[in-house]
């Protein structure tokens, strides 16, 4: 063999050689990643669980919190609607009521006026009276709240078996004069073309209002006598009283000898019932004090 050819074999030994090495490096490589690669996929997996269940707590914070927020504001609707309404202040027609809370009030009272509002009760208020009347003129009025502007008024002319007459006026004040016969009035008041109350009225002629104040007995003078007798009698009786409480001392000395002087008297008729009753019998004990010395005698 020529020291050319043993030089090209060593080149050849050398760079297989090489190779080996590298084939093996790569070889050793791969194992430790692939031994290394579970662990850190098992790390990755707790950590992604952790990462999971904190979300998962988030959430349900989240939800608490969102319950607990409906809850209070179902608390706080409760408490602004715990409201009673007060009596109203018509028995029909339009009037008002108070509106009145019975759950936190101000200053720890409790109850408190939130707010007056309008109510309503029967429509048809019957028959009534005069705002104001004399011997020429009356004065009606319609049912109505404030303001009075906010309804609309319809007057009529009652008359027997006809059809009622709708005055002009649309107020609600009416002013009649007296006639030679009377006269009946009816007043409709409206809301929104809605009938809220209706009421009627009598003006009797200037003869019937006078025979009716001539026929009305006169209770006046009759309330003022009594009232009168009433007070002189209570101012009579506290003067009494304020003598008794002066003269305490006098008026206690003369009920005692009062006392002492009826006690006396009950003991001397005491006394003589007995003398009595001792009289009556001792004439029952002289027979029989005869016959015990007669029967001595004849022994």
């Amino acid at each position: 063999m020529s020291p050319g050819d043993a030089g090209c074999s060593n080149g050849l030994l050398l760079t297989v050689g090489w190779l080996l090495l590298a084939g093996l490096q790569s070889a050793c490589g791969t194992n430790v990643t692939a031994a290394q690669d579970p662990g850190l996929a098992r790390e990755g997996e707790g950590e992604s669980e952790n990462e999971g269940d904190e979300e998962a707590d988030s959430e349900s914070e989240a939800e608490n919190e969102a319950q607990s927020v409906p809850e209070e504001d179902v608390s706080n609707t409760t408490v602004v609607k715990e409201v009673e309404f007060g009596m109203c202040t018509v028995t029909c027609g339009v009037g008002i009521r108070e509106v009145i809370l019975t759950n936190g009030c101000p200053g720890g009272e409790s109850k408190c006026i939130v707010r007056v509002e309008e109510c309503h009760g029967p429509v048809d208020c019957g028959w009534g009276r005069p705002v104001s009347e004399s011997l020429e003129s009356v004065r009606l009025a319609c049912i109505h709240t404030s303001p009075v502007n906010r309804f609309k008024y319809i007057w009529k002319l009652l008359r027997p078996d006809q059809q009622p007459i709708i005055l002009a006026n649309d107020s609600a004040i009416l002013e009649v004069h007296r006639e030679v016969h009377p006269l009946a009035f009816e007043c409709t008041t409206l809301d929104n073309n809605e009938i809220i109350a209706s009421i009627k009225f009598t003006v009797y002629t200037t003869s019937e209002l006078q025979m009716k104040r001539s026929n009305r007995p006169d209770t006046d003078a009759v309330l003022v006598f009594v009232l009168t007798i009433g007070v002189i009698i209570c101012i009579f009786v506290i003067f009494i009283l304020i003598f008794i409480i002066i003269n305490w001392g006098a008026v206690k000395s003369f009920w005692g000898e009062k006392a002492s002087t009826a006690e006396i008297h009950s003991e001397l008729s005491s006394t003589r019932y007995k003398d009595s009753t001792s009289l009556d019998q001792s004439p029952a004990e002289i027979p029989g004090n005869e016959d015990d010395a007669l029967s001595e005698w004849n022994e």
